[in-house]
């Protein structure tokens, strides 16, 4: 099975969020939000589709397969 990658921190960066606050609205820990960041926590389906709501975009813009 493949890793997960992701381009959150550059979302969240672009849309002025912290960290903090994009996990407030996502209803988790803002250590959630920095091990996803740093590709040591893969999301749920529900988070991944909570994140990407934030955002306006698919769930695979976010988080890509890599093998």
């Amino acid at each position: 099975m493949g890793k997960i990658e992701t381009t959150l921190k550059q979302y969240r960066e672009e849309k002025g969020l912290t960290q903090k606050e994009l996990a407030e609205k996502v209803g988790v820990r803002r250590e959630t939000i920095l091990h996803l960041e740093n590709n040591r926590y893969n999301p749920s389906l529900e988070l991944a589709l909570e994140i990407a709501r934030v955002f306006g975009v698919t769930v695979e813009t976010l988080f890509k397969l890599k093998y």
